[in-house]
């Protein structure tokens, strides 16, 4: 919605760019200088409830940066080494500078296209893949992997949730069918009692945070927990500070108790689940369930007697459980998932107001992107495709060996974000053909082939899908010559022979609603145009949407929610503690507000950096004498660190550390190996044992 407000100034209501929460924001635009002045949140914001945090606030001096990305480029030697490429579109290019031509859009794709088959001919049709989607739009993510599966013919596309949430797709599809939030943000003032776990919510999703914060000074009781001490912790009952790699752990703990004190809900468990018998006989044979166990792990037995209160806080009572990367990115982190669901389908805590599960998403469209069928193993509407393709990991090892040869990417900097970056980037120098579409040179153009700048969030309509499958349809706040990244994935189309006809974002969208008729049938433009400010979560027909899911039955094929135990095995940190061999340092990881992901938008807004210019290790008092020097490198064997800045705190425990990862100079990736979900393939980025490094001054 526009609206005058003075002079040449309007108030144009949007979506916010940022993080999986998906906040309504409000913008002063100066439309003589086509300039965005203000971004707010009105106070009659359904998500926002009338604040942002200081990426949503300041973080949009990105949109009209020097550094953007305005003219397509075409790298000297990719045309060096395709002469009959640099002849067809010789007339459209000029020289930037040492590395790189300018061109227009047609050459660029025409480029691109030529190249696309030139490698599918020689390698074959699945020698090409796509990535990425998250950033752009569902129009753009939607067309992306139809391109690509039915005009190229390949199955392999993938987006960024295989390193954040695609564990709680596969936990929650195995036991409910349903890989997606149960419940809207605002049941946090409704619930009765708040498990938050592996979620430092406060910096990684702060309008979230707000409301945790509210409901705790209300009175609701929370209990937190992570492997260090966050600011949620002053605000919740139980303040659970766990070793490393031990979710699964537990939760199964959790489970015990309940089982044990006979607090499960019989009647819900009878109705609407399936095997509750033999996951509680494994439960109770468990050599690890007994929350006991934790007497014997020297710094953490006081969980011991905490686990069991809070068992049975969440299971007497209306009950939420929200998490984040923190449980997702292990080896163990589907069966967490499936832990946590386990939790909620023992109690009959979900599929009722204030009681719920719910994965706090990381990317602005990370879950429509999923929606659309950005994975290789599922369709839009996560129907079956024709064929599974590979995921990102197994794509990479495809570069290596051969079988790989192109690679399509969306905004999605592969080579800062993944793990086992010394890795990635040897498989990357052995495509014949990387094309990029993205707002700036990030680590990935710059190593691209075929670079297009497009438009942002901020500068075209479309649709966006948050953390609690709210779809909005945003508008544009200034106006941009630059492409939509569909409009680039259309000339790929027919210069590769598509045929889909789309003239719009809208003709788009409505090819989803026939596609996706499960969820989308009744989004139409029209509706989400009324509903701008709050959204609509989905499924949505044409009587509306909804906010809470598995109210009557879950969404599995029998309507029916399934048991999966799987045990906790022995490993790690807690296995160290126990043979007394606790030795080097265990690292996590995590976001700070200032920062998203790996800064390529908040690094252009000077107040954004001046609160976080680089990423900082964080280090206990007591390890002090390890560190004597300003700067350590991290190292594994895979690789190492560039130089941190060390802090020492109280807020880690001995032998642990912390750092952020937005800055791509940190190389932090490098220390990263291929450990990843044993079921799905999410970088174990949560825990790692690294070796210290002191720099010279």
């Amino acid at each position: 919605m526009t609206k005058k407000v003075e002079n040449d100034y309007e108030v144009i209501d949007s979506v916010c760019a940022y993080c999986g929460v998906g906040c309504d924001i409000a913008a002063h635009v100066d439309t003589k200088e086509n300039k965005i002045k203000k971004i707010f949140a009105h106070p009659d914001g359904a998500t926002s409830e009338g604040k942002l945090c200081i990426k949503g606030t300041y973080g949009y001096d990105f949109v009209d940066a020097k550094e953007r990305l305005r003219t397509p480029r075409i790298r000297k030697s990719f045309l060096e080494k395709n002469p009959e490429i640099k002849e067809a579109i010789s007339d459209s290019i000029t020289e930037l500078d040492d590395t790189w031509y300018e061109t227009d859009l047609d050459a660029a794709t025409t480029a691109g296209a030529m190249k696309l088959k030139e490698i599918q001919a020689t390698y074959g049709e699945k020698s090409v893949c796509s990535l990425g989607g998250a950033r752009t739009s569902c129009e753009s993510a939607y067309y992306f992997q139809k391109f690509t599966r039915d005009t190229l013919n390949s199955p392999h596309v993938d987006n960024c949730a295989r390193v954040c949430h695609s564990p709680s797709l596969k936990g929650m599809r195995l036991t409910i069918g349903e890989g997606a939030a149960s419940n809207p943000f605002d049941d946090i003032y409704k619930t009765e009692f708040m498990i938050v776990m592996g979620s430092n919510t406060t910096e990684a999703h702060p309008i979230v945070g707000n409301r945790m914060i509210k409901a705790a000074q209300k009175g609701t009781p929370i209990a937190c927990f992570d492997v260090r001490e966050i600011k949620l912790h002053r605000f919740s009952k139980y303040k659970a500070v766990t070793p490393h790699e031990s979710n699964l752990l537990v939760l199964n703990m959790l489970a015990y108790t309940i089982i044990t004190e006979e607090l499960y809900h019989k009647d819900f468990i009878k109705n609407r689940t399936k095997n509750f018998e033999h996951f509680k006989e494994n439960i109770l044979n468990d050599p690890y369930a007994n929350p006991e166990f934790f007497r014997e792990v020297e710094g953490y037995e006081y969980l011991a007697d905490m686990l069991p209160e809070i068992a049975r806080e969440y299971a007497t009572k209306k009950s939420l459980i929200l998490w984040g990367l923190g449980i997702t990115e292990h080896v163990d982190g589907s069966y967490a998932v499936m832990a946590i669901v386990h939790l909620a389908l023992m109690t009959g805590n979900i599929g009722k107001d204030g009681a719920g599960v719910m994965p706090l998403r990381g990317q602005t469209n990370v879950q429509g992107a999923c929606d659309m069928g950005m994975l290789p193993y599922y369709a839009p509407d996560y129907t079956a495709p024709k064929e599974v393709g590979l995921m990102t990991p197994q794509l990479v090892d495809g570069m290596l060996d051969g079988t790989i040869k192109g690679v399509l990417n969306i905004g999605e900097d592969l080579t800062h974000i993944h793990p086992n970056i010394n890795k990635i980037t040897k498989a990357f120098t052995n495509l014949d053909l990387i094309f990029v579409q993205e707002l700036f040179m990030t680590d990935i153009a710059e190593r691209a082939d075929i670079v297009v700048g497009v438009k942002s969030a901020y500068e075209k309509t479309g649709i966006y899908i948050n953390a609690m499958r709210k779809v909005h349809l945003s508008t544009p706040l200034v106006h941009s010559d630059l492409p939509d990244d569909w409009e680039v994935i259309k000339l790929l189309d027919e210069k590769m022979g598509g045929e889909f006809g789309f003239e719009t974002s809208e003709d788009i969208w409505e090819d989803v609603r026939k596609t996706a008729t499960n969820r989308f049938s009744g989004a139409s433009y029209e509706m989400l145009r009324a509903n701008e400010k709050q959204g609509i979560s989905w499924p949505i027909t044409e009587e509306g949407g909804t906010p809470v899911l598995h109210r009557e039955d879950f969404r599995t094929k029998d309507g029916i929610g399934a048991f999966r135990y799987h045990g906790y095995k022995l490993s790690g940190m807690i296995e160290e503690i126990l043979n007394n061999k606790l030795t080097g340092y265990h690292l996590t990881t995590g976001r700070i507000m200032a920062h998203y992901n790996n800064s390529a938008q908040t690094k252009y807004t000077e107040n954004l950096m001046k609160k976080h210019k680089e990423d900082v290790l964080l280090v206990h008092e007591s390890d002090s004498a390890d560190f004597p020097t300003e700067r350590v490198i991290l190292k594994t064997e895979y690789g190492q660190t560039n130089p941190l800045k060390v802090k020492f705190t109280d807020k880690v425990r001995p032998k642990t550390l912390y750092t952020t990862f937005h800055h791509v100079d940190s190389k932090l990736n490098n220390i990263f190996g291929d450990k990843s979900d044993e079921l799905i393939m999410t970088a174990a980025f949560k825990s790692i044992q690294v070796d210290v490094i002191t720099v010279s001054a």
